[in-house]
This record gives C-alpha cells, structure tokens and sequence, in this order.
C-alpha cells in the first residue's frame, strides 16, 4: 500500500512554505510519528511526521522548494518488509560517507567553493553540515590566508606605492533570505508604509523593583518553582496601563476601530532563526509566577525551535527588551496589526535627584512606539508614564491605584 506525504493544512496567515532538510533518503525505513522532512514557514519550522511505518519510495520535492498546502511531497510504501537489519537501500560504505552529512543546497553550496565536506566541522543535527558550518570554515581559511601573507618591504628611502594583490576573501556571498526573515522584513516595512508612527520616551528607576525581588527572591522561587524576572514586571505593568488606555490595546480594521477586552501580550524573542514573537495569553488573568513559568517556557521552545503556528499568532501589544543586547536608546516599529510597542533597554546606574539630593540609581530609558492614526500623544505619553509609575512602587497593582 501507498501512502502519501503530504504538506499538512497551514492556518489562513501561512500561503506557502519552504522545503527544509529530508531527514529520510529514498530507500530508507520510516517509524510511526518519524519526522520526515522539515516545513519552514514564515513563522514557525513545521516537523512533517509520518503517519504510518514503511519505506520512503519517492521523493517529490527537494530542499529549498516552494510547496502549498495538500501537495504531496513523497510516498510511503506500507508494503514493503524490511529487515531490521537493514533500515537504508544504501550500502554501509554510502551511509557512512561524508556526503550523507549534508543536504543537496548545502553540498551544492560547498561545490561552488571548491571544498570537500570532510574538511568541514558539522553543528547541526545528526553530524549534518548546515550553511552556516560552511560559511565559518570559509571565514577561517580567508583568515589563514591574510595571516600568511606578509606585506612587500622596501630598501629605497622613498616609499613606493603599495600593491595589493586582490584578497581570497574578498569573495562575495549570495545566501537567500530564509522565510521567516522575508516576513520579518515585509511586515516591519508595512509598518512604515501604513501606520503614522511616533515614538515617546521616558525614563524609570528601577530601584524599588530591584528591591523587591531580592527580599522575595528565594522565597518566590521555593513557592513557585521559577526565579522571579524583570519581565513579569513589566507585563503585569503593561496589562496596567493597556486597561487604562484602551486605545494602545486596539487595531484598525478598515475604517473600523477593533478593541480588544483581553490582553494578549507578545514578548520578542531572539532565536536561531531570527526575531520571533511568541504570544503570552491573557496575561491580565496570570499571576507573577504565572507570566514566569510562560515567559521562560516560550524562551525555550523559540531557541529550540518547537514554537507552533498558534504561539504566534495573534497578540494585542508588544514588549520588546533591546537591554540585554546592550541597547541604550531606540525607536521599536510595532507589530502590525498592533498599535504600539514597548521597548526596554539597558539598565544603567545614573545619578538622580531624589528628595533634593543627587544620587545613583539604576535607571532605564523605555520607549513606547504608536500608531497615531489611532493612539492621541496625550495617551501615549500618559500610558508610558503609568508604567513608569507602576515599575518605580508596584505595591500600586496590589492596592489598584
């Protein structure tokens, strides 16, 4: 029997996908719920499993192609009894060769640079060479070549031109962009092209957050399983100011205002695969410990690429933290079709003035970008200072003024 592998139904927002890495060779034997080959999306890399066991027959579309939802990408045969023994149609020398270690794009890729695979020290699953390995062991031969080289050395008193002869690593190198970074462009790029943009800023002290997490640090991680972060702060304080100011958890729909009664927050994340933005649900309804345990969870699932479709889909507001890359000051663009961002950033000791006297206090500037077709400059700049006011004495969202 013969059983079709097919691309499954993607959601409305996902038209299409990318072939990533075949995980299975023609020939090869295939468990039940063995991930086949990997589907990238614009939001999400997409295991596609197989629902039966038997040998990959045929393959219908290769690494980097284009495919739609229900085309079918191999067939199964269920018929075929396969000794356990023997799991490929390839000979142990072929299953062992250096060439297996990469996908045909990346094989094509080390080709076109003249390099034998076996040179090349693999990172990626299962012993496979990705791109990136082949781009690094390129970078160290460029450098070899520089460190060899020395410049000419002149006996006249009078210095002659210099020559340089071309550099091996002048090289340039086209990499197509991957989907998600595609989407990431397309959609930052609407932004510009369709919201009135504005960014308003203030600066907070931070000192009684600090203060208050570490007297309840160790007893809030003995209670709740989790440490007790800055960004659950700063959620709790956004859901605040969001309940507050209406309009910046709002969309535009059309020539309709859209406003939303639920606060679904996103948290940008950075991951292997560039800038992600996992959705926090109902944050209003979630405890401290609560937006922790979700927060880290979804941190995880972004680094190791588990994020599924419905992780990013949706949300109501952003916070972006721009910090923890050292960022001191910067205009965040929004989310379509969202209507405003948060943007953290490095926390700093600065000195201050307090009760008349000056002195240092770990400060950070925050930023609050908007649409301002839909957000007034008096809101924006009110929102932004609920949440500065919030952060600097959160006993406030215990008593609720």
């Amino acid at each position: 029997m013969q059983v079709e592998l097919k691309v499954p139904v993607l959601p409305e927002s996902v038209t299409e996908g990318t072939l990533g890495e075949w995980h299975k060779k023609i020939g090869d034997t295939i468990a039940v719920d063995e991930n086949v080959v990997d589907l990238e999306t614009d939001k999400v890399v997409l295991e596609i499993v197989a629902t039966t066991a038997g040998v990959l027959e045929s393959i219908s579309f290769e690494t980097g192609d284009t495919v739609k939802d229900g085309q079918v990408l191999g067939v199964i045969n269920t018929a075929v009894q396969v000794d356990s023994a023997a799991t490929s149609s390839v000979t142990p020398l072929e299953e062992s060769s250096s060439a297996n270690k990469a996908s045909p794009s990346v094989r094509k890729f080390i080709a076109e640079n003249n390099l034998s695979v076996d040179e090349i020290t693999a990172s990626g699953k299962k012993g496979n060479i990705t791109k990136e390995d082949v781009q690094k062991h390129l970078e160290s031969i460029n450098k070899t070549t520089a460190a060899d080289s020395s410049p000419p050395v002149s006996t006249s008193s009078i210095a002659p031109a210099v020559v340089i002869e071309p550099s091996a690593g002048r090289n340039d190198r086209r990499v197509p962009m991957s989907r998600l970074r595609l989407k990431v462009a397309e959609r930052l790029k609407q932004a510009q092209n369709t919201a009135a943009l504005l960014t308003t800023f203030n600066e907070v002290n931070l000192q009684p957050m600090m203060d208050a997490r570490t007297k309840y640090k160790e007893a809030f991680e003995k209670t709740h399983g989790v440490k007790l972060g800055m960004m659950s702060f700063f959620t709790k304080a956004s859901v605040e100011a969001l309940k507050r100011f209406p309009a910046v958890n709002a969309s535009i729909d059309g020539d309709e205002i859209v406003y939303h009664d639920y606060f679904d927050i996103g948290i940008a994340v950075s991951s292997n695969r560039g800038l992600v933005v996992p959705i926090l649900r109902d944050a209003d309804q979630l405890n401290y410990a609560d937006v922790e345990k979700n927060i880290r969870s979804l941190g995880e699932r972004a680094q190791s690429g588990k994020l599924t479709i419905d992780d990013l889909t949706g949300g109501t507001f952003s916070i972006t933290n721009g910090g923890v890359f050292g960022s001191m000051l910067s205009t965040p663009i929004l989310n379509p079709p969202q209507s405003a961002i948060l943007g953290m950033h490095t926390i700093q000791q600065r000195p201050v003035v307090i009760d008349g006297e000056i002195v240092a206090r770990p400060m950070m500037y925050l930023a609050l970008t908007y649409d301002h077709r839909i957000i007034d400059g008096k809101e924006a700049v009110q929102f932004l200072v609920t949440i500065k006011e919030t952060l600097e004495d959160p006993t406030r969202l215990l008593l609720g003024i």
